[in-house]
C-alpha cells in the first residue's frame, strides 16, 4: 500500500504552479468563485505507515482561532517568506503544530490546490510518516490530535454532501464522518483528491 501511495501522489511532485486543476468549495456552489486574490497556505496530508495498515492523521483546531476554530483539520498554515516552498511551510507548521519530527516523514507528492471560502490557496503535501514518532501539541492552536484508517478513507460510500447557511446564502460542501469525528469542507475536499488519486485503475 505504501508503495502504491508514493508511486500515485508522486505524480506532482516538484511541479510549479499550475500543475494541476483548481478544487474548492466553488465546485459545489455554482455561482460561487474562488477570490481573485488569496493567500497561499499549505497542509500536510500525513499517512501514518502503522504496521495494521496506513492511518492519516488530523487535528482539531482550538475553539478560538480566527480561522476555522474548533474544526478539524491538517497540519499547514500560510506560507511565509522563509518558507521557500509550500513543501517546507507544510513541514515548519507540522513541527510547529504537533512537534512532528521531519525526520520522521517523507514527502512524496502533492495534490491539486484547493480555493477556500475565506481566501485561503492551500497546497496539500502528502507525507509518509514512519513510527514511532513523538506528538507535543501547541496548545494555543491544536486541542487534539486522532487518526483514521487510511482504508475508510478511500471509501466513495463514506463521503456526503451537506449543506449550511453562511451570510443568509445557503452552500454545500463535502463531509465525511468518523466515530465522534466530522471532517468537513476543504478538508473533506481534499480528502476526496487523495481518494480519487489513490484508487484511479
Amino acid at each position: 500500500m505504501t508503495r502504491r501511495i508514493a508511486r500515485r501522489t508522486s505524480r506532482n511532485a516538484g511541479a510549479g504552479p499550475g500543475r494541476s486543476r483548481l478544487r474548492g468549495d466553488h465546485q459545489l456552489n455554482p455561482g460561487l468563485t474562488p477570490r481573485r486574490e488569496l493567500r497561499p497556505a499549505a497542509v500536510l496530508v500525513p499517512i501514518v505507515d502503522r504496521h495494521s495498515g496506513p492511518s492519516v492523521l488530523f487535528t482539531r483546531r482550538t475553539d478560538h482561532l480566527a480561522h476555522h476554530a474548533g474544526q478539524i483539520s491538517f497540519p499547514g498554515g500560510g506560507i511565509e517568506p522563509g518558507d521557500g516552498d509550500a513543501e517546507s511551510a507544510a513541514l515548519r507548521e507540522a513541527a510547529e503544530e504537533v512537534g512532528l519530527e521531519r525526520d520522521r516523514v517523507r514527502v512524496i507528492g502533492q495534490l491539486d490546490e484547493y480555493a477556500t471560502r475565506t481566501g485561503f490557496l492551500v497546497t496539500p503535501v502528502v507525507a509518509l510518516v514512519d513510527v514511532p514518532f513523538a506528538i507535543e501539541l501547541d496548545a494555543g492552536e491544536v486541542a487534539a490530535v486522532f487518526e483514521v484508517p487510511l482504508a475508510f478513507l478511500l471509501e466513495a460510500g463514506n463521503y456526503h454532501r451537506h449543506s449550511r447557511t453562511f451570510d443568509g446564502i445557503e452552500r454545500f460542501f463535502h463531509a465525511v464522518q468518523y466515530a465522534e469525528h466530522y471532517i468537513w469542507g476543504a478538508t473533506a475536499g481534499i480528502l476526496i483528491d487523495l481518494r480519487d488519486t489513490l484508487t484511479v485503475t
